[in-house]
């Protein structure tokens, strides 16, 4: 177990042992895998490779405001990568995370309409975040329950509570929390600006919210590399079966992971609310969730690479949002891109493991 301090390896996983060497080379690999079918679809769907990719970049990073835009889109999709890192370190598909940061928003929301005649609006909002990693960490003990207490398999259990989560949005923002006078899909009434996270004005970016999701960063590598909790994880995920001889109960630990997990979206949820949309909107998770789930792996499952990958997807989304207006395609080719990353990386494990297998690759 004291080999696991030193290295940032999801359960099982043999690539946490790779040389940096062997790591960059896997990284050039992939992005040449990646630019070659990029490239292609790009010229099925008729549009110019390196136009597109030009107005990708100028969309993302062209301007300060631009640029705020993608660290908007980067902050909850950074917060939901952190809580991932605890369920695959155990070696949990925590699939339900849409859901986690979906009712993270309902409690925000909640505690924020019994704060609007507050003449306390500030203490509201705090305890409103505080809600929103409560909510987001109980969903998920529901999927960690249903999974130890019950024998459902957290994917089934994840994704039938992500339903059941957007269910619950639909009824409040259609009944209990409808607009005066109106039920919109535009969503609940927009909260007073003094209950909106503080953020500068000239680019509309919350330093408090960009705060939070290094802080998390820096407490998910801190908890995952040097405390017992890190250290259990990662028995467990290695092996359920043998940690008992250890004195651990699996259960326990997946139920802490899972909290950890649903906490850390929850808290994406609450961004969004307070911080991005300050209302409650059908789709305030924006599909971070999901998105969460592709950063992490792509990252290897490392707390620090995680970071960079959730940029580059921030970037993406917020790029493409150019390709319908300049190129005339639609926006939607970001989500081919994003598949073809994913597609790639996989080839790309897929072929060291079969050639380190052969003992092509020295591991």
């Amino acid at each position: 177990m004291a080999d696991y301090v030193n290295n940032g390896s999801v359960p099982g996983d043999d690539e946490g042992r790779e040389t940096f060497g062997e790591y960059i080379r896997e990284a050039l690999i992939t992005v040449a895998a990646v630019l070659a079918f990029t490239t292609l679809v790009l010229f099925i769907a008729g549009a110019p490779p390196l136009e597109a990719y030009y107005h990708i970049f100028k969309g993302s990073l062209g301007s300060w405001v631009k640029f705020t835009h993608v660290i908007k889109a980067w902050i909850p999709l950074t917060l939901c990568s952190c809580g991932l890192l605890y369920t695959f370190r155990i070696g949990l598909w925590n699939i339900g995370v849409e859901g986690q940061v979906v009712m993270g928003a309902v409690f925000t929301t909640y505690i924020l309409r019994l704060g609007v005649e507050s003449p306390f609006p500030i203490a509201y909002l705090f305890f409103s975040f505080l809600a929103g990693i409560a909510g987001g960490g109980l969903w998920a003990l529901c999927a960690g329950y249903l999974k130890t207490k019950g024998g459902v398999h957290e994917i089934f259990a994840g994704l039938g509570l992500n339903f059941v989560a957007q269910g619950i949005v639909l009824w409040l923002i259609f009944g209990p929390w409808k607009r005066p006078g109106i039920a919109s899909m535009s969503g609940t009434e927009t909260f007073p600006q003094e209950m909106w996270l503080p953020y500068i004005s000239s680019l509309r970016l919350s330093p408090a919210g960009l705060a939070l999701a290094v802080t998390a960063l820096i407490l998910t590598a801190a908890m995952l590399r040097y405390t017992r909790v890190g250290l259990y994880l990662k028995a467990i995920g290695n092996n359920p079966n043998s940690s008992y001889l250890f004195g651990l109960k699996p259960g326990r630990y997946m139920l802490i992971a899972m909290i950890f997990a649903g906490g850390f979206a929850g808290l994406a949820g609450s961004m969004q609310v307070a911080g991005v949309y300050h209302r409650l909107i059908p789709a305030i998770s924006s599909n971070y969730g999901y998105l969460a789930l592709l950063v992490v792996m792509l990252a290897n499952f490392n707390v620090w690479t995680a970071p960079l990958v959730a940029f580059f997807f921030a970037c993406l989304n917020v790029g493409s949002i150019q390709l319908p207006m300049m190129l005339q395609l639609d926006s939607s080719l970001s989500g081919v891109i994003q598949g073809i990353l994913v597609l790639a990386t996989l080839a790309v494990h897929t072929w060291r493991k079969r050639y380190r297998a052969k003992g092509v690759i020295r591991s």
